[in-house]
């Protein structure tokens, strides 16, 4: 199952998720002269030579669908090309796509990111228009190659607009949300223990944390929020059981580490390892210290 090739690559390369949210801004100039000026292609140059570096000390990629959307139909290519190249590596592809319609509509996203040119192992999607918003793309986790990380407590500022309301219950409307992802995924537990039907749980609040892990164990996150958006090492430790059970998004900080020295834009693919790998370690150094 995808859950349990997730739990492995955790096991074996760390926690890291690494964002491709690829921004054309993001890609030194040379990489774009070699490309012939072709900023899509560049975009996808650069990708490639960061997933080449980084694919034995990185758990899986996510890559933002926006990013390549805003480069119109060969932004969409380099995006196709993106995930393809990654899963011909071996690596485990998250299509950062928040997609949340139903019916018809659903059917057809969950054909269009499980099949196809745009084929990823996993995808995000949001649960507010419903669960049944997540039933189309039940029969793809069937048969355990395919997942999904669903919206439950995000990362940013507005989190609490919505998703900290009180409940008829006395909860939080995250708190009912990650009880139903929990309960939608029950049919899809791999060996490791956790479903294929994730949640995504921003770490920028921990003040509840300990009791939705404990609440929803079978549950695997993805983390966001980690380094630009405020979130620390100690935070994440807390998401994790063991060492395990989420991984961890990091974007910016690991794509933009060339920026830091002096021969960063010829070596950026370095060092975007060296960023990972040191991700790696402060994480797993705030579990021991937390343990």
């Amino acid at each position: 199952m995808i859950i349990d090739r997730l739990f492995d690559s955790v096991r074996q390369k760390g926690v890291v998720c690494l964002g491709l949210d690829t921004a054309p801004e993001y890609v030194p100039p040379h990489v774009v002269a070699e490309s012939g000026g072709d900023i899509a292609g560049a975009v996808f140059a650069f990708n490639r030579a960061v997933i080449d570096a980084t694919l034995d000390v990185t758990a899986c990629y996510k890559i933002q669908i926006a990013y390549y959307e805003a480069l119109g139909l060969r932004g969409l290519e380099a995006y196709a090309k993106t995930l393809r190249y990654i899963r011909e590596r071996g690596g485990i592809a998250i299509a950062d796509i928040k997609r949340g319609d139903i019916a018809e509509t659903a059917a057809m996203y969950a054909r269009a990111h499980f099949t196809g040119d745009f084929e990823a192992d996993m995808v995000t999607l949001s649960p507010y228009m419903g669960m049944d918003s997540l039933e189309p793309y039940a029969a793809y986790f069937q048969g355990g190659e395919k997942g999904c990380f669903v919206l439950a407590r995000t990362s940013n500022p507005g989190a609490r607009d919505i998703q900290y309301l009180d409940t008829a219950s006395g909860g939080k409307v995250y708190e009912a949300v990650c009880q139903r992802i929990a309960a939608f995924g029950g049919p899809f537990i791999g060996r490791c223990g956790y479903s294929c039907v994730g949640a995504v749980m921003g770490c920028t609040n921990t003040e509840e944390i300990g009791r939705i892990r404990k609440q929803t164990p079978s549950v695997f996150f993805l983390i966001p929020g980690f380094g630009a958006q405020g979130g620390r090492a100690a935070d994440v430790a807390l998401y994790l059981n063991g060492g395990n059970g989420g991984v961890v998004n990091s974007s910016r900080a690991i794509l933009l580490n060339y920026r830091k020295y002096a021969d960063g834009e010829r070596r950026y693919a370095e060092y975007a390892r060296a960023e990972a790998v040191s991700m790696n370690v402060r994480i797993a150094g705030a579990i021991t210290d937390g343990v």
